[in-house]
């Protein structure tokens, strides 16, 4: 087990028969326009330690968030119900849905739960003391609670009232089984990674990808970068990129990550050819440039075909490879080519391949390739925060009090494994 686990009990480091479960997953899956989940993914990742809580008898109650509600019309929008209803499908058991979060209901439920029922809350965020991590909230979850377990990793970086509060009250608390894999994955690509070892970037904006880019530096031995935020690094070296996107305000850090990435003899390898479009409208004109210039009127959307091959051909070599952030606007059909290229060369490289969470998850299920991966996050902003050494309020609540004679230190992120 890695350093930073240290100290964290696991759900199976506990008795579970006859015990009431409180656990708290991360059940925010994307909903399409008539309210029907368009990808299961987080649900799916959720079932190994659900299952395994059910197999030792435990008496559950499930919750978690879903979307941003901010008035009466969310609450119709963002239910949990479509969520009750997919569990209840692929775990074959009954799923009761709770509206009351904050009352008497669980508890009662509770007394005469079957085997084959579990309960799951509302959505978390109807209740306002979530989100403001209000103790009274978790004072009155923590009456019927006997052992409390977080498996919620992408939502572990907030400290919210079922990550923080709820847990700081519930003297057996632990993680499950997918909070301990995304920590153990993440932890090779942050600190322990066999080399070679590439990283992937893409997405928009350097600016968002600073921290990370920082903290791995000197532990990669390539860059590989798509996505918007390359052309800000063509326009640090005075190639023309049309009317694409450019921080201007990350423009001298580009310049100076490339000189320095050169200096450590490292790859930085930026696109060589692009999808370019006149407008994201539909039916603009699209086409591939010739090289890595973009003329004017034109911006890029993709990594071109000759970039796909090098960018192929770089990661043959790698033993590690962490990917984040897609090589162009992949939700459209005409500009996916670049990120499901990446996910196939991901797919048929024999280095172990993490791909983080958000869009460069998303990207990788759409191409296809998922199931190769050697492990998809299921945490965006979770994932980065984790990397980049800063603590998750959900990882903190699960240790144990401090005695007098422990450090108080922020964690800065150990390398020991």
């Amino acid at each position: 087990m890695v350093k930073i686990l240290d100290g964290i009990k696991s759900i199976e480091d506990f008795s579970l028969e006859g015990k009431k479960v409180f656990l708290r997953l991360d059940l925010n899956v994307p909903l399409d326009k008539e309210g029907q989940i368009s990808d299961d993914t987080r649900i799916r990742a959720a079932l190994p330690t659900i299952r395994y809580a059910l197999e030792k008898g435990a008496k559950l109650v499930l919750a978690s968030h879903l979307g941003r509600p901010k008035g009466e019309e969310d609450r119709q929008k963002l239910s949990l119900d479509p969520v009750a209803e997919r569990l209840g499908e692929l775990l074959n058991v009954d799923v009761v849905l709770v509206e009351d979060v904050a009352g008497e209901a669980p508890k009662a439920l509770l007394a005469g739960l079957k085997r084959e029922q579990l309960i799951l809350l509302e959505n978390l965020r109807f209740e306002e003391g979530e989100e403001k991590n209000d103790s009274g909230l978790a004072h009155r979850l923590a009456a019927y609670i006997d052992i409390y377990i977080n498996d919620a990793f992408g939502a572990s970086h907030r400290a919210h009232m079922s990550i923080s509060a709820l847990p700081a009250l519930i003297e057996k608390r632990g993680m499950g089984f997918l909070m301990k894999k995304e920590i153990e994955m993440l932890e090779k690509v942050r600190a322990t990674a066999e080399r070679p070892y590439l990283t992937v970037l893409g997405g928009a904006k350097v600016s968002d990808k600073i921290k990370v880019i920082e903290t791995l530096i000197d532990k990669v031995d390539g860059f590989l970068v798509g996505g918007a935020m390359a052309y800000t690094f063509l326009k640090a070296l005075q190639v023309p990129v049309g009317k694409s996107l450019v921080e201007a305000d990350s423009l001298r850090f580009a310049s100076s990550l490339m000189e320095r990435m050169e200096a450590r003899g490292k790859n930085f390898l930026l696109p060589v050819d692009h999808v370019v479009t006149t407008s994201l409208d539909e039916g603009a004109e699209v086409r591939v440039t010739a090289d890595r210039r973009i003329e004017e009127g034109w911006m890029g959307v993709d990594i071109g075909p000759k970039t796909r091959e090098l960018f192929a051909e770089a990661l043959k070599g790698a033993k590690t490879v962490f990917w984040n952030g897609p090589m162009g606007i992949f939700e459209t059909p005409a500009f996916a080519a670049g990120s499901f290229a990446v996910a196939q060369a991901l797919a048929e490289s024999s280095a172990l391949t993490i791909v983080g969470g958000g869009d460069s998850a998303a990207a990788a299920q759409a191409s296809g390739y998922a199931e190769k991966m050697g492990h998809i996050s299921t945490g965006g902003g979770a994932s980065l925060e984790f990397i980049e050494g800063r603590r998750l309020p959900g990882l903190d609540a699960l240790r144990p009090p401090k005695t007098s004679d422990q450090p108080s230190e922020p964690w800065t992120g150990g390398s020991e494994a």
